[in-house]
């Protein structure tokens, strides 16, 4: 089994605590889904926010969908002045059969900007 790395990203529409819960609810079901993951998969999370989020901690989000015994991390992404606003990204470590060619990024609503390369 090998330790991968798994990036997605999610545009929220306004920073309400429940518009970035469900929005950051959205990106990681989609990554758990798309990679045929379980929260024994997983071995941590790192959230990253905009500096215009700061309503709620997205990793509440993933308690919420039972990563209990999951790592979580929360921090600010730098402010870039002609950044993508309103975003919460994640990078999550798992341990997969998967190649890393196989693995799918995950990247939702208007943050399918930030990479079109990779962007499924």
């Amino acid at each position: 089994m090998a330790v991968r790395a798994v990036r997605g990203a999610v545009q929220v529409e306004a920073d309400e605590r429940e518009l970035v819960l469900d929005a950051t609810t959205e990106l990681v079901s989609e990554v758990m889904r798309r990679n045929e993951l379980t929260t024994d998969d997983v071995i941590s999370v790192l959230f990253t926010t905009t500096s215009d989020l700061t309503s709620e901690f997205p990793a509440l989000a993933a308690r919420k969908l039972g990563f209990v015994d999951v790592p979580l991390m929360c921090a600010s992404e730098i402010a870039v002045p002609h950044g993508l606003p309103r975003v919460v990204r994640l990078m999550a470590h798992v341990e997969t059969e998967r190649y890393k060619s196989e693995l799918q990024h995950v990247y939702l609503r208007g943050a399918q900007a930030l990479r079109l390369d990779i962007a499924q």
